[in-house]
């Protein structure tokens, strides 16, 4: 009899010990839930890799060495082009040489990721450091500002290229609408000279600049300063060169913007 009680309490012994350690497991395990766990949302996962690990999961390392091991074969595969002569080498030759000189499209794929995404690209600081130009019209808003008041010394007619605008002398000239600064820099027949790029793939030329304000790469609203009219030769005025490219023609300003 006193066997069987014995035997009865060890079982009961045993079943306390385990008891206490399913207990204090269970404390341990709250000490490492997260908050979303302990209001009864599920875990949000992360990754916590270690350099035994293979890498992170964005990151794969086969496919890295792979678009290297592709751009290596694309380089070699335009030299080997370059190299030969032929029919088929020449159109080649044409069709990489033209695709090398086009101009990266910064605005149209500024304004594409805008329209979709809802936000400017910013891949670049962007700097707006301009005065608006108001709009004296009434009703909406026009979609060029004037880049300066004066009026034109010399139309499209005499170089096909661009106009000469006279203006008082110190002039502030704006852009004609928003985009990417492309260039800056000397431009035979415009001097000093900034060029803007638009989403709709056109430029606006802006040259014979006494001073900049703009920055290379700089995305510019419509109607921020680019630069300051140069004096002209007598002192009294000023005047900047001012054109509208189109794919590779120009095209005369007057067609889009009234100078008075």
């Amino acid at each position: 009899m006193r066997s069987r009680a014995d035997e009865i309490r060890k079982r009961m012994a045993k079943r306390k010990r385990e008891r206490e350690k399913l207990l204090k497991r269970a404390e341990q395990h709250y000490l490492f839930v997260s908050d979303e766990e302990k209001h009864g949302f599920e875990k949000i996962s992360s990754y916590e890799g270690g350099p035994e690990e293979e890498g992170h999961p964005l990151f794969r390392k086969e496919w890295f060495f792979f678009k290297i091991l592709l751009s290596a074969c694309l380089v070699l595969i335009v030299a080997i082009v370059f190299q030969n002569e032929g029919k088929y080498a020449e159109s080649l030759k044409a069709a990489i040489t033209n695709a090398l000189e086009q101009d990266f499209q910064f605005a149209a794929v500024s304004e594409w990721y805008e329209n979709y995404f809802g936000k400017p690209l910013a891949l670049l600081p962007i700097l707006n450091n301009g005065e608006k130009q108001e709009s004296t019209g009434a009703g909406d808003e026009p979609e060029y500002a004037v880049p300066a008041t004066g009026r034109i010394l010399q139309d499209f007619t005499v170089n096909g290229q661009s106009i000469i605008v006279e203006t008082e002398k110190g002039e502030k000239v704006f852009a004609m609408k928003e985009g990417i600064v492309r260039f800056i820099g000397e431009k035979d027949g415009f001097g000093s000279t900034v060029i803007i790029q638009h989403s709709d793939k056109s430029e606006s030329w802006y040259g014979n600049l006494h001073s900049i304000e703009a920055e290379l790469y700089q995305f510019i609203d419509k109607g921020a300063i680019v630069g300051t009219a140069s004096d002209t030769d007598d002192g009294e005025k000023g005047s900047f060169n001012f054109a509208i490219k189109k794919g590779e023609d120009f095209i005369d300003p007057i067609q889009v913007i009234r100078f008075e």
